[in-house]
């Protein structure tokens, strides 16, 4: 299913409001798309903006001209993306956005636009620029900012943006989809916690971060599931090793934290999630009385992903706990 079609049938309050604008000329400079952990914010950021520069727009973007496909491709000129999913957004970055938008339009739409992703995730003085920048738009220039946290961003960037709001499919939904277009189970149980739209579930399950993390998760599994002596030994040798770089540390990291809820809701006699991970989790949780403390061990290690301390050190902390005697 193209992009389109899910956000018509899905998100039909964004695509009625985006579309009745655009066909009566009247649409703002600015737009706030709002939504929960897994919306797929920053596919609809894209999408809008494809629309208001497609070569065949039926009526929103066709998705398959030249224009869409560069804007896919992240190769069109009058198109600045940052993405705060990254790590934090500088003010050096916004400052260069607004530099860039002070020349003339490269591309023959003459129209100039700007996502910025997760804008809760910018810094105070980058935040301070871009207020300037939204006070005064420039004609024919226009904004799509995405955020999670609608609460974290000041009230005058609020104001000064259209706000859509996104709504969360039901997981069970999601991972039905997603398995019918071809993911496999076990992929669309752990992405669906993470993107909320099956099209995307399947796009990230052949991503390498993820693919990695997976099977560093799996393995894990299997230490966690052997003798607590051999724990930190199968971290340090065969996950450590495996898992390069913070995303797909994130990914490890949640995912684990996903098979934790589970014995967490196994022990209160719920249902688990990840389903595909069922034989497993269930002779886990005979060895893991308090998964709620180990749950928080977790989190607690992935909210210092973003901090200056050493990945590896990380998971060594988060082996060292889980391996703890009770």
């Amino acid at each position: 299913m193209a992009f389109g079609a899910f956000l018509e049938k899905k998100q039909p309050y964004v695509w009625k409001t985006f579309l009745r604008e655009k066909e009566e000329g009247r649409l703002g400079h600015a737009f706030l798309l709002s939504g929960e952990a897994g919306t797929p914010l920053k596919e609809t950021a894209f999408f809008l903006t494809k629309s208001l520069i497609c070569d065949h727009p039926n009526p929103l973007a066709c998705e398959t001209c030249r224009t869409c496909e560069r804007v896919e491709h992240g190769n069109y000129s009058d198109l600045l993306f940052l993405n705060g999913e990254e790590g934090s957004i500088k003010k050096g970055e916004v400052e260069t956005l607004v530099g860039n938008f002070a020349k003339t339009a490269i591309e023959s739409k003459g129209i100039m636009i700007y996502i910025i992703h997760l804008v809760e995730n910018m810094t105070v003085e980058a935040v301070n620029a871009l207020l300037k920048f939204l006070e005064e738009p420039a004609t024919k220039t226009y904004a799509f900012l995405t955020t999670e946290n609608e609460a974290r961003i000041l009230p005058t960037i609020v104001s000064r943006c259209e706000t859509m709001r996104l709504l969360l499919r039901p997981r069970k939904e999601v991972i039905s989809e997603a398995i019918k277009e071809g993911t496999p189970q076990k992929d669309a149980e752990i992405i669906s916690y993470f993107m909320n739209s099956p099209a995307s579930v399947k796009i990230e399950s052949q991503s390498e971060d993820y693919i990695g993390a997976r099977t560093a998760f799996e393995i894990a599994l299997d230490a966690l599931s052997g003798p607590r002596s051999a724990i930190i030994y199968g971290f340090e040798k065969n996950i450590v090793p495996m898992v390069r770089g913070k995303e797909m540390g994130r990914y490890f990291l949640d995912m684990l934290s996903l098979a934790y809820k589970d014995l967490v809701s196994i022990a209160d006699g719920g249902e688990i999630v990840l389903t595909s991970y069922a034989t497993l989790l269930k002779s886990l949780s005979k060895k893991s009385p308090h998964p709620q403390t180990s749950l928080y061990a977790i989190l607690e290690a992935r909210g210092q992903i973003d901090l200056n301390i050493s990945l590896a050190a990380l998971i060594e902390h988060v082996a060292a706990l889980l391996s703890k005697e009770d």
